[in-house]
C-alpha cells in the first residue's frame, strides 16, 4: 500500500517538474520581441503617468564617463541632498551623451531624476540581476551647474 502512495507521489511531482519546465521554456522563447514592444510603449507613454516613487527608495548609481574629475561625486552628493539612496558612483568608459538608465519599472522616477540634474537622455535597460533603480552616466556633454558656482 505504502509503495502505491509513494509511486503517485512520484508521479505527480513529476508531472510538476515537466509542467514547469515547459511553461518556463516557452515562456523564454518570445522574450525578445515583447521586449522590444515593451520599450515601444514605453516611449510612447507620457511622461507622467504615476506619482514617483519617493526619493529615498530610488537606488541609485552614479557613473562619470566624462573629462570632468570628480563629477560623479559631485552629482551623487546632489541626489543624496535631495534623497535618492546612491548606492554607487565611480567612473565609467568615456561617452559623449549622459544618459539615465531604467533598470526596474521606475521610468517616472527615472524621468525626475533626469529632470533634477539636467539631463534630456532617458532610456530603458532593464537589468533584473543589478539591486539598481537607475543608472546615471555622466558624459562629455554634461555640465553641472552647482560645480560652477564654487
Amino acid at each position: 500500500m505504502q509503495s502505491r502512495v509513494e509511486l503517485a507521489a512520484l508521479i505527480a511531482t513529476g508531472g510538476l517538474a515537466a509542467a514547469f519546465a515547459v511553461s518556463f521554456f516557452a515562456g523564454l522563447g518570445g522574450r525578445d520581441a515583447s521586449r522590444s514592444e515593451v520599450a515601444r510603449e514605453v516611449a510612447d507613454r507620457p511622461a507622467v503617468e504615476a506619482a514617483p516613487l519617493p526619493a529615498e527608495r530610488i537606488r541609485v548609481e552614479v557613473l562619470n564617463a566624462s573629462e570632468q574629475g570628480g563629477l560623479a561625486r559631485a552629482v551623487t552628493d546632489r541626489l543624496r541632498e535631495a534623497g535618492y539612496d546612491v548606492v554607487y558612483f565611480g567612473n565609467a568608459a568615456q561617452t559623449d551623451s549622459s544618459v539615465v538608465l531604467v533598470r526596474t519599472e521606475a521610468e517616472v522616477a527615472a524621468r525626475t531624476l533626469a529632470a533634477r540634474i539636467g539631463i534630456a537622455n532617458v532610456r530603458m535597460a532593464r537589468d533584473t540581476t543589478s539591486l539598481l533603480d537607475l543608472t546615471v552616466v555622466l558624459g562629455r556633454d554634461f555640465s553641472d551647474p552647482s560645480r560652477a558656482r564654487r
